[in-house]
């Protein structure tokens, strides 16, 4: 039986009240001019960051909600306000995130009759929220802030938006305690003679693809229990990256454009790929053998039938991931595959081998590398850390470059297939509140952690951040695309060689280091990862060549021929 209904006085106080009986402890935002939100929250146990830029507080949501799995609550005022927010609401939607954006707007009474910062606000949010509403009368706000959240969560996770209007900052708004629990089945039945079942059987040398969707569904070790029950391969998508440890020997790194060279005669002789969690987007399934869905089934799993690629065949089930591979170890059949898993084995240690003999190169060499740099940070922070990414230029080794062992809780943050620029720098905050004692770094390029500045003092508010900032003069990947122009194009730049000294902000609780040769690199990031450890925000900055760089200017238009323009470095490429 519900309790018996109460009243608050305003919509501020319901939403904080609603949020925090739901569980949320944590939201990020702007407030509207009222103030009242602020009120709101002083008085209950949801940690509320306050924000200098709205779309850095929408990567902040976005950030932990990826790393937490809980919903990321992102508060706003109307108008330009909430259109900040667009950039980080796309990021969301395609990395599946379950953000809630909770926004102010104009009073019914006023709509329509140029209201100050009036704006239809449902229609600019609606293409890219799973869920987009408005609330007008006192009665619904609070069986409406539990939908929303019930719709972040459920299914596939994504972004939902509610509009909460000024004309209920003052309304008494009945609140009662909802007791009922969602259900969600956590176990599978899958038959022995389904199409899948029978793929997987058959198969002699089978791809595990592990997407985004199975992030903090891997605690138990299922992927690598699977993998070594059913002598599978196992590759991530970006986005699926952290959810599987890295050393363990069927690993073969990450799949499609960022696929290590060394692993790619393997895909020739899969014969069944069994894709979990992912929506098998370009990137994922670039230079893909042209046998896959055709001679090749690929056995995709997903929790709703929208996230299937349907341009590629095979047996399509709508399950969990993790409850998939626990019913079908428990009725495991996995046959014979020694040959197989012995030629994953030696690609894994082949890829491992590879990455020691480059460094060892690299530390003999005068200059500095990128990969020196992400190998010393694997070494100095504690192997519990969460890597957050950007997706530009130089910080793109940290796709190949080292393997990183996890416990499968989630070890990496990166961003989704829109990979909006500033995501990282900005996405590590959220991140942050979500990790509890972990360590939490955040490679990034200097464009990007130029974009984030604003909200670096709510960075050191938060504190316990290490910000590795590659400087290559700003914007270093349309740079590449510019110089590898066969038509080149005088009068533009895109990096200022001198901006490669600049610093970030000069702040108290915010300490910048600089590491510039190979014999100090140890030495400096211990001091900036100390200086983490106790509380501060540490920036790292670290002047980087534009040929030190995994993937060169021929990556662009969506052809993604990779090609290595470091120097001594593996290269695959299209003649």
């Amino acid at each position: 039986m519900p309790a018996a209904t109460t009243t608050v006085r305003g919509c501020w106080n319901a939403v904080v009240s609603v949020l925090a009986q739901s569980g949320v402890r944590a939201a990020f935002g702007l407030p509207a001019d009222d103030l009242d939100l602020l009120a709101a929250v002083a008085d209950s146990d949801i940690d509320l960051t306050v924000c200098r830029d709205q779309r850095n507080a929408a990567f902040m949501a976005t950030g932990y909600a990826i790393a937490s799995g809980r919903p990321g609550v992102l508060l706003t005022g109307k108008g330009p306000a909430l259109t900040n927010t667009v950039t980080g609401l796309l990021e969301a939607q395609y990395s599946a995130a379950p953000v809630l954006l909770i926004s102010a707007g104009t009073a019914v009474e006023h709509r329509g009759g140029g209201a100050f910062q009036e704006l239809d606000q449902l229609s600019v949010v609606a293409p890219l929220t799973k869920w987009a509403a408005r609330v007008d009368h006192p009665d619904r706000l609070v069986p409406m802030l539990r939908r929303a959240v019930l719709a972040a969560t459920s299914g596939t996770p994504g972004p939902v938006y509610l509009e909460v209007p000024d004309h209920l900052l003052t309304d008494e708004i009945p609140l009662t305690v909802d007791t009922t629990v969602v259900e969600r089945p956590a176990t599978v039945t899958v038959a022995a003679d389904s199409a899948a079942s029978s793929s997987l059987r058959r198969a002699r040398r089978p791809l595990l693809l592990v997407g985004g969707g199975m992030r903090h569904r891997n605690a138990n070790r299922l992927v690598e229990t699977f993998a070594e029950t059913y002598g599978a391969a196992v590759a991530c998508t970006a986005s699926g990256r952290g959810t599987v440890d890295e050393s363990c020997d069927l690993f073969v790194g990450l799949s499609g454009l960022y696929l290590p060279p060394q692993a790619a005669p393997l895909l020739a002789e899969v014969d069944c790929v069994i894709a979990l969690g992912s929506r098998l987007e370009e990137t994922a399934t670039y230079d893909w053998p042209a046998s896959f869905g055709r001679e090749t089934p690929v056995v995709q799993v997903n929790v709703e039938a929208t996230e299937f690629a349907t341009g590629f065949a095979g047996p399509k089930i709508l399950a969990d991931g993790g409850a998939l591979l626990a019913a079908w170890l428990a009725t495991a059949e996995p046959g014979s595959r020694t040959a197989w898993t012995d030629r994953v084995r030696e690609v894994h240690q082949q890829l491992r081998t590879d990455h020691a003999d480059e460094l060892a190169r690299l530390r003999k060499a005068p200059d500095l590398h990128v990969a020196e740099v992400l190998t010393t940070v694997d070494e100095v922070v504690p192997a519990d850390r969460i890597l957050v990414q950007e997706n530009g230029l130089q910080d793109m080794w940290s796709y190949r470059f080292p393997f990183y062992a996890c416990d499968g809780t989630g070890s990496s943050v990166v961003p989704s297939e829109q990979t909006a620029l500033g995501f990282g720098a900005a996405a590590a905050i959220g991140v942050r509140h979500a990790a509890g004692g972990r360590p939490v770094v955040a490679l990034v390029g200097d464009g990007a952690f130029d974009l984030a500045a604003a909200d670096m003092p709510t960075a050191v508010n938060c504190g316990g951040l290490l910000y590795v900032v590659l400087r290559n003069g700003g914007y270093g990947w349309l740079q590449s695309q510019l110089d590898g122009r066969s038509d080149p194009v005088p009068g533009f730049t895109f990096v200022d060689p001198a901006a490669r000294e600049r610093r970030g902000p000069e702040l108290a609780g915010l300490r910048q280091f600089t590491v510039e040769d190979t014999a100090q690199l140890s030495e400096v990031v211990g001091r900036a990862w100390a200086y983490c450890a106790e509380g501060g925000v540490a920036v790292l900055n670290v002047p980087v060549r534009m040929d030190d760089a995994l993937f060169g200017s021929d990556v662009a238009g969506g052809d993604f021929p990779v090609v290595s323009t470091a120097a001594g470095a593996a290269s695959v490429g299209r003649d």
